[in-house]
């Protein structure tokens, strides 16, 4: 996108079909290192003949021929075991990998450079017509056997972690993980100026060990303080003149700035698992 606010490619202002296809080819061998030759992609990749498949019965289905797109649809589905309805709109460079199991509904919007693992559902969650699946930005990175539900929004470069389950709206530069799905890491940009895609989508955090140690580390310090604040009593208590008089001991208030990990608030740790809400993208 060339902005950071979502924005679509427009599905009527873009290149040729056979120029789509010739970039839907070309971008496999920057994501797939066991991709060889141009022949063996048009030959043997499932994935790029969803993609194909599905470029053509869009064409179909804009032009007004729904059943002929259907029909081009259902037999990709046989082929390739991907069901993509002809509805849905694909930016440019859009790459399955593995392309087995994936489903992509009709209302779904897909931005350019987007990457789908097998298993990947973009789906409804109503019976209701009009919009009711998801709309993708650019440079998303979707692990295997992950579900997106809903006509929900997914930033720019999000990486949406295997097998989770996202239903609602997720920032850009976000990468979500867990059933149902929460940020879990949030870079700004996770993309370079200069970076085409981020394939590292499999290098997730532990939210929840770091937030055990950062709860480990502030019980060693209070453990600490409080240790200082015994002594300093017990020096007192020796040191009174007979008759002993009882001490009372002022324990000062910690000091809880240094460890405070600001949860569940945009001042938040990135790393720890008390994130804020996902707000509606914008």
């Amino acid at each position: 996108m060339k902005t950071e606010s979502m924005s679509m490619t427009n599905p009527v202002r873009g290149p040729g079909l056979f120029a789509l296809l010739r970039e839907d080819v070309r971008c496999v061998f920057g994501r797939d290192p066991a991709a060889r030759t141009v022949w063996e992609v048009l030959t043997t990749y499932p994935g790029v003949h969803a993609v194909m498949s599905h470029r053509i019965a869009h064409a179909l289905w804009r032009r007004g021929w729904r059943y002929p797109g259907r029909l081009v649809s259902f037999l990709a589905r046989v082929f390739t075991n991907v069901d993509i309805h002809p509805g849905a709109q694909i930016g440019r460079r859009f790459f399955i990998d593995h392309g087995a199991g994936v489903v992509v509904g009709e209302t779904a919007e897909i931005g350019d450079d987007v990457t789908l693992y097998h298993g990947v559902t973009l789906g409804g969650t109503t019976w209701n017509p009009g919009k009711r699946h998801p709309t993708l930005g650019d440079h998303v990175v979707v692990g295997a056997g992950a579900k997106i539900l809903g006509a929900i929004t997914i930033g720019s470069r999000v990486r949406v972690g295997a097998n989770s389950v996202v239903v609602k709206n997720v920032p850009a530069d976000r990468t979500v993980v867990g059933i149902p799905a929460k940020v879990v890491k949030r870079e700004s940009p996770i993309l370079s100026a200069t970076d085409e895609l981020n394939l590292d989508h499999h290098v997730m955090p532990d939210p929840v060990g770091h937030t055990l140690n950062c709860l480990l580390d502030r019980i060693k310090m209070l453990e600490s303080e409080l240790a200082t604040l015994q002594a300093e009593g017990k020096a007192a208590l020796a040191a009174a003149s007979a008759p002993p008089k009882p001490v009372q001991t002022v324990f000062p208030l910690i000091n809880a700035n240094p460890l405070d990990c600001q949860a569940n608030t945009d001042a938040a740790c990135p790393e720890c698992a008390c994130q804020p809400e996902a707000q509606e993208a914008r």
